[in-house]
C-alpha cells in the first residue's frame, strides 16, 4: 500500500511550537529514497531532541550503511518536544521520519539507539504516538519490529517488555544481517508470522529476543535463572564487534543540521574500544578490544567528509583519542593540510597523561581553540587508584601548564561524586586541585584572565563493569558533598572567581541507577512514570524525582522491592544479574577480582593498559575471536595540494573545503 507523508497535517502545528525548523527535514546529505522500490525499511530513532540526537554517531553511520544497499530504506526519527506532542495527540499526528515525513508504524523495523537509559520514557511516547503497541506482546503482524542498541542495550531487562530484541555492541554488520533475514522472510511470504521473523532473528541473527527467555526468581527477590523458552534460542546472546574499522569509513556524507545542534562539526572515530581498564567506564569496558583505524584512513574520512559538509571543524572522537599510536602525526598532518583554511581540531574529553606540547600546538595551530576538557574524575591520588584512573594530581598541573602556554584561557576538569569508598575529604579535595590549576595557569602566562571550570556528575555503577556490584551513593550524602564543595571553591577569593562549578545533583543519578541496573520488574516503574508525565528524563527542566520516587514505591509494592534495593544495594557475588545471560565478552571473575582489588582496605590495586603489558586476562579477545589492533603504521599524510599552504592552484581554494559564499560553506 502506497504510503503517505504526514507532512500536510504537521505543517499546519509547527507555527505553534518551539523551534519548529528541527521537524522539517531536508539537511545536506539527508536521503529520501522510493517507499515502493525497497524491500526493506528501517526507521532509526534517537530518542531525545533533534539537537542532540542529530548528531549521534552511532545513528549517522547506520543510515549511510542501511542506504547504501539497493533495496533497503532508512529514514531517521527523533523525539517530538512536550508541545509538539500534545498538538499531535490532538489533531491525529502520527510519530514520523524527518526524511519523507513518514509514519514510523509503516516501516519494517524501528532501531532505537540509546546513550543513557534516561531515554526510555522518550520511547514510550514514540511508539504511543506511532500507534504501536507498548507492550512487544500486544503487536501483530502488522507491527514494526523494535530493536534496542547502544550502550544501555548491554542491559534491556527494564525495557524487555516494550521492545522486541536488543542487539549488543557494534551494529554495522549487525543491521546488514538483520536485513538479510528480514529480506530473505519478507521474500519467503513471511512464514509463521511475526514469531517466525523473530525467532529467526535469535537464532541467527545475533539479536537477543526477550520474549524467548523466562526469568525466575529466588524467595530472597533475586533472580534465579534466565532459560530459553525456545529451541536453537541461545543460551547466552554475545555482542557483535567489527574489526578492521579501516574497511567501514563511515559517516562518509555527515549530515548538517538545518537548526542548532549540540555539536557542529564532523567527527571521526579515529579507534573504537579502550583498554585503560577505569573501573567505572561501562564504554570502555563493553566496546574491547581497541581497533585503530589508520592513519592513511582518517585522512580519506577527513578530506571527503569536508568535502561533503563544509563543516569547519574536525572531532578526532574515541574514548581517549589522545591514546592513539599515531596521533601526533595525525594531528601534525591534517594540521599541515588544513592550514590557512580555517579548519580546526579537536579532541574529546582528553587522558591528562596523554595530552602532550605536540597536540597543544597543532590543536590550536590555525588560532581556533575549541574547548580542552580533561577527565582526572576523582580529586585525590587514593580515589584515582580505586577507579584505575592512573594520574596524579602532578600530571594533571603539568598538563594543563601545557595547555595554558599553548594560548588556551579556558580548561575543564570532569569529576564524578559518589565513587566507592569515597569520602568526603575525597570531594572537598577537588577545590585544592581547582586552585592549583589556577596558579600554574597565571604562573606560566603571566596573567590572572585564565578559568578553570569544574564539571562534576553522580556516579552510577553501570553493567559488565567491575563496579556492577558496588553501591550506589544515596543522593542526599551526594548533595551535601556537592555543596561542601561549592562552599569551599567560592570561601577563597584569589581564586573562586577564576573557578567556574556546574553539577548535576544526585536525584537523576539514582533513577538513571535504578533503569541501568533494573529487571524486568523495572518496567512497570517506566510504565507508571510515562503515564504521569515523565518525558526527556535527561533534561534538568522536565525531570521530576518525586513522580519517579512515587512510581517506583506503587509499582514496585506487590513485588517487595524498591527504588533503594535496585540502587543503593551492594550486590555479592553469588546474586544472578539481570545481564549475566548477555555476553560482552568480560570474564565475570576477572570482573569480580577487579571489583575487589578496587575496595581492598590495604589500599587499591591498579591494573595497566594491555596495550603496552602482558595481557590481564579479562576474556574479551578468546572470547570474541578478537585481537587488539594498533599502529603505528609509519605512514603520514600527504599535503591535498602543492602549491603551498591555505591554497589550492590556480588560487582556487584548498581541495575539501568550498569557495567563500557557496551554500555549503560553514556550518548550518
Amino acid at each position: 500500500m502506497p504510503v503517505q507523508s504526514v507532512y500536510p497535517q504537521l505543517e499546519a502545528l509547527l507555527p505553534l511550537v518551539r523551534k519548529p525548523v528541527q521537524y522539517v527535514g531536508g539537511e545536506l546529505n539527508s536521503v529520501v529514497k522510493d517507499w515502493d522500490a525497497a524491500l526493506v525499511r528501517w526507521a532509526l530513532m534517537y530518542p531525545d531532541a533533534y539537537e542532540v540526537g542529530l548528531p549521534n554517531q552511532g545513528i549517522q553511520i547506520l543510515y549511510e550503511v542501511l542506504n547504501g544497499q539497493h533495496d533497503v530504506l532508512a529514514e531517521r526519527s527523533y523525539s517530538v518536544w512536550t508541545d509538539l506532542e500534545a498538538l499531535m495527540r490532538e489533531h491525529g499526528v502520527p510519530q514520523f521520519t524527518v526524511d519523507g515525513h513518514r509514519p514510523v508504524r509503516a516501516f519494517d523495523l524501528v532501531g532505537v539507539s540509546f546513550a543513557t537509559e534516561l531515554g526510555y520514557t522518550n520511547l514510550l511516547t514514540a511508539l504511543d504516538l506511532a500507534g504501536i503497541p507498548l507492550s512487544a506482546a500486544d503487536r501483530g503482524d502488522d507491527d514494526p519490529v523494535v530493536l534496542a542498541g547502544g550502550h544501555a542495550a548491554f542491559n534491556p531487562e527494564p525495557i524487555a517488555e516494550f521492545i522486541d530484541g536488543a542487539v549488543l555492541g557494534d551494529g554495522e554488520q549487525a543491521v546488514l544481517a538483520i536485513t538479510d533475514l528480514v529480506r530473505e522472510w519478507k521474500r519467503a511470504g513471511r512464514p509463521d508470522g511475526r514469531d517466525g521473523l523473530l525467532l529467526r532473528l535469535a537464532r541467527a541473527g545475533g539479536v537477543y529476543v526477550p520474549r524467548f527467555y523466562d526469568v525466575s526468581y529466588l524467595p530472597d527477590l533475586t533472580i534465579g535463572r534466565v532459560q530459553p523458552n525456545r529451541p536453537g534460542v541461545p543460551r547466552s546472546v554475545r555482542k557483535h564487534t567489527v574489526m578492521d574499522l579501516d574497511a567501514w569509513q563511515y559517516p562518509a556524507k555527515p549530515l548538517v543540521p538545518v537548526a542548532e545542534s549540540v555539536h557542529e562539526r564532523f567527527s571521526v572515530e579515529i579507534f573504537r574500544g579502550c583498554t585503560r581498564g577505569c573501573r567505572f567506564c561501562q564504554a570502555g569496558m563493553i566496546t574491547r578490544p581497541v581497533r585503530e583505524r589508520s592513519i592513511s584512513t582518517i585522512g580519506q574520512m577527513v578530506q571527503a567528509g569536508l568535502q561533503a559538509s563544509g563543516f569547519s571543524e574536525v572531532g578526532l572522537l574515541s574514548l581517549s583519542s589522545a591514546d592513539h599510536s599515531e596521533i601526533n602525526e595525525i594531528a601534525v598532518d591534517l594540521a599541515d593540510r588544513y592550514e590557512g583554511t580555517q579548519t580546526g581540531l579537536s579532541l574529546p574529553s582528553t587522558r591528562v597523561d596523554a595530552f602532550n606540547v605536540t597536540l597543544a600546538d597543532e590543536l590550536s595551530r590555525n588560532g581556533r581553540r575549541s574547548g580542552l576538557t580533561f577527565a582526572p574524575e576523582g580529586g585525590t591520588d587514593r580515589i584515582r587508584k580505586v577507579i584505575n584512573k592512573m594520574v596524579t594530581e602532578d600530571d594533571l598541573i603539568k598538563t594543563v601548564s601545557t595547555a595554558y602556554a599553548s594560548g588556551w584561557r579556558q580548561v575543564k576538569l570532569y569529576f564524578m561524586c559518589g565513587l566507592p569508598t569515597e569520602t568526603d575529604e575525597d570531594v572537598l579535595a577537588i577545590a585544592r586541585v581547582a586552585r592549583r590549576v589556577i596558579e600554574a595557569g597565571r604562573a606560566v602566562t603571566g596573567r590572572k584572565d585564565v578559568r578553570c571550570t569544574v564539571s562534576i556528575g553522580g556516579f552510577v555503577p553501570k553493567p559488565h563493569t567491575p563496579f556492577q556490584w558496588a553501591a550506589q551513593c544515596a543522593d542526599s550524602v551526594v548533595d551535601d558533598r556537592l555543596r561542601a564543595l561549592g562552599a569551599a571553591i567560592r570561601a577563597d577569593r584569589a581564586y573562586g572567581r577564576s573557578i567556574g562549578f556546574r553539577y548535576h545533583d544526585g536525584k537523576p543519578s539514582i533513577v538513571e541507577g535504578l533503569l541501568s541496573r533494573g529487571d524486568r520488574r523495572v518496567a512497570k516503574v517506566i510504565l507508571a512514570a510515562w503515564q504521569d508525565g515523565a518525558r526527556f528524563d535527561g533534561w534538568s527542566e522536565t525531570f521530576s524525582f518525586d513522580r519517579w520516587q512515587r512510581c517506583a514505591a506503587s509499582a514496585l509494592a506487590a513485588d517487595g522491592v524498591d527504588l533503594a534495593w535496585y540502587t543503593t544495594r551492594e550486590r555479592p557475588y553469588g546474586e544472578v544479574l539481570p545481564w549475566d545471560h548477555l555476553d560482552a565478552g568480560l570474564d565475570r571473575d576477572w570482573m569480580w577480582q577487579d571489583w575487589l582489588a578496587a575496595i581492598d582496605p590495604a589500599g587499591a590495586e591498579e591494573v595497566e593498559d594491555c596495550r603496552w603489558t602482558p595481557c590481564f586476562e579479562c576474556g574479551v579477545c578468546p572470547a570474541m575471536d578478537t585481537e587488539i589492533q594498533t599502529g603505528p603504521t609509519g605512514k603520514r599524510l600527504l599535503p591535498l595540494t602543492v602549491t603551498g599552504a591555505g591554497a589550492g592552484p590556480a588560487g582556487h581554494p584548498p581541495a575539501g573545503h568550498p569557495p567563500a559564499g557557496h551554500p555549503s560553506a560553514g556550518p548550518a
